[in-house]
């Protein structure tokens, strides 16, 4: 499927800090950063280096003028435009397209 969907309001979503959210039987981490031009990112909620689903739960921040999410459980930052991880090169967690049209935020799966 490469449709987008849409997955709920802007405003549904706190500022500054994370949210998970289903689609389509994934687990899907939002993060909402006002601030920045893409204002919506959206990650896995899965952490592959605990095995949780907890990055929605993560502290968002700026690592050497990254945007990244800390997972929770062991503090591996994961960056919001890609998904790699900042402690080990062979980690990445997916990533899908979003877009705010309307006020309303769509997400392509």
């Amino acid at each position: 499927m490469n449709d987008w969907i849409d997955l709920c309001a802007l405003h549904d979503l706190p500022r500054n800090a994370g949210l998970a959210a289903r689609v389509g039987g994934q687990q899907i981490a939002l993060f909402h950063l006002p601030d920045t031009p893409e204002q919506v990112f959206a990650l896995t909620h899965h952490d592959p280096k605990s095995g949780a689903n907890v990055l929605a739960r993560g502290i968002v921040g700026d690592v050497g003028g990254e945007l990244v999410v800390a997972s929770p459980m062991y503090k591996h930052h994961y960056r919001l435009r890609d998904g790699q991880c900042l402690e080990d090169d062979d980690v990445r967690v997916a990533t899908w397209p979003v877009r705010v049209e309307g006020g309303r935020v769509l997400i392509r799966v």
